[in-house]
């Protein structure tokens, strides 16, 4: 059960790193700073789209619009977060009990 674990917490948290880069590069890419005709930038920036994006809309439908701000990665982040520590509250603490 203790693979298992690491292995969900593992995509947990590419999945957070993903999330961050991905707002980052947006912001790259809006300031204009990195080029989208790049084929790295292009490929990469299209990957995490795919990947972020549908989760991104329902909380966008939710989330008012604040004009420019776009708050659903943020509540996303915290989706996250919550979802790693709900992790470790249900399957890690079990594991810290069978393994003392």
């Amino acid at each position: 059960m203790l693979s298992f674990y690491r292995l969900v917490v593992a995509i947990v948290d590419l999945y957070w790193w993903c999330l961050i880069i991905y707002v980052v590069l947006s912001w790259l890419i809006a300031f204009n700073i990195v080029n989208t005709y790049n084929k790295f930038v292009n490929a990469i920036s299209g990957f995490l789209h795919r990947i972020i994006e549908p989760v991104l809309k329902p909380i966008r439908r939710i989330v008012p619009s604040l004009g420019g701000v776009d708050l659903a990665p943020l509540i996303l982040l915290l989706l996250v977060f919550f979802v790693r520590n709900l992790l470790w509250e249900y399957w890690g603490s079990q594991i810290g009990r069978v393994g003392s």
